[in-house]
């Protein structure tokens, strides 16, 4: 069986889904990797790396299609909405897809790629299992995205980030708050307190505070309290619009105290729920900086702008989306591990394993025998629910 690994052909996309580390890795269970050429160049590995390693180079994507039995992205088609629907045409029948499919996005759009007649899953709906843990590739993305939202924040702000004591006086530590302490929150604080920066965090998840102490971070108690605030995948839950607008308001004055603000309270598959009004951010001090990592969802800044940054009442609020892109090396080393496992967990000795009783392998598969097949994707499309044959 041959695993295909075409270039990355988003805009401004530098990673890439497998690095030269992990050909032995798929070998050993069986399997050859094909490469369209310099598919790994922008991300630091050359063909030259992969060849090194056992993997065979091809000139065309046209040719990686043809040759592979499983596809290796790390944005499909379904997250990739600029370029990604001229794969369609090269996908066909039975083939395997793999990576970052944007499930709950566009139901058109996955509805094309069950056409296509591809076997597809979709790396975020890896559960968040001990037993899955090395497959996931959304907590991997999202601990370099925590990593580089602190950079940003720190090169963006006008005031340094930690404690000096100088012959011009002593400088006090930027404080820097973190809405939502899931593993992008939980790495920014990381990130943050080893700036030297005063780190504080609150989150709907009571589970969570001792998380953000572990780490060095204060965690901000909120007097209210969430309803089931989080689903059996450890995610946060939607809430009604009284606990948000009570939540805002609580958090007003802490937002108001801060220099910097970090947001990523994402839930998946709904709108980001809006935490930071205009109004509070009037009332934050000029020169302080948001950076909205729930930007790609609508944002939990209301004047969040989606891949751009803006300026108001003197606060400079980035929506860059696509922030691992910008760590291309480790990221796709990551996500590169993270796929191989996968990969690995579905063939043995170089034959498919899709059973559909494993929950791994249930939860992730989202399109097979040109049907959607994914309960979560079908009730989230208001689809009927399928027979028990599939």
């Amino acid at each position: 069986m041959i695993v295909g690994v075409p270039k990355e052909s988003y805009p401004g996309e530098r990673r890439v889904a497998l690095v030269p580390a992990v050909i032995p890795t798929l070998a050993k269970v069986g399997l050859e990797v094909v490469i369209e050429s310099r598919a790994g160049e922008e991300a630091g590995y050359p063909d030259s790396a992969y060849v090194e390693k056992g993997g065979k180079i091809l000139a065309d994507r046209a040719a990686v299609f043809a040759s592979a039995d499983i596809i290796a992205q790390v944005l499909c088609y379904g997250s990739n909405d600029v370029t990604g629907a001229a794969d369609l045409p090269l996908l066909r029948r039975d083939q395997l897809l793999i990576g970052f499919l944007r499930p709950f996005g566009s139901a058109e759009v996955v509805q094309q790629i069950a056409a296509a007649g591809v076997t597809a899953f979709s790396v975020e709906l890896i559960p968040r299992t001990t037993r899955a843990q090395s497959m996931d590739a959304l907590s991997s993305m999202a601990t370099i995205c925590g990593y580089k939202a602190v950079l940003i924040a720190a090169e963006t702000a006008i005031r340094i980030f930690p404690m000096m004591t100088t012959a011009a006086g002593t400088i006090t530590p930027a404080r820097v708050f973190i809405i939502g302490a899931g593993v992008a929150g939980l790495q920014a604080i990381s990130t943050a307190r080893r700036l030297g920066a005063v780190a504080s965090a609150y989150d709907m998840r009571a589970a969570s505070k001792e998380q953000v102490q572990s780490l060095g971070g204060r965690f901000v108690e909120l007097p209210i309290e969430a309803q089931n605030a989080q689903d059996a995948r450890g995610y946060g839950t939607v809430q009604d619009e009284s606990f948000y607008a009570r939540q805002r308001e609580l958090l007003t004055r802490v937002v108001a105290e801060s220099d910097v603000v970090i947001s990523a309270a994402v839930i998946p598959g709904k709108k980001s729920p809006v935490l930071v009004t205009a109004d509070m951010v009037k009332g934050m001090a000029p020169g302080s900086v948001i950076v909205d990592l729930a930007a790609e969802r609508g944002g939990n800044c209301e004047l969040t702008r989606v891949g751009e940054t803006v300026q108001a009442e003197g606060v400079t609020i980035i929506g860059t989306i696509n922030l691992a892109s910008t760590v291309p090396y480790h990221a796709s080393q990551m996500y590169s591990r993270n796929l191989s496992n996968f990969i690995a967990y579905i063939v043995k000795d170089g034959k498919l394993q899709l059973n559909q009783q494993d929950e791994i392998i249930r939860e992730t598969m989202v399109t097979r025998g040109g049907e959607i097949v994914n309960a979560r994707a079908r009730d989230f499309f208001k689809l009927p629910a399928l027979a028990a044959t599939h």
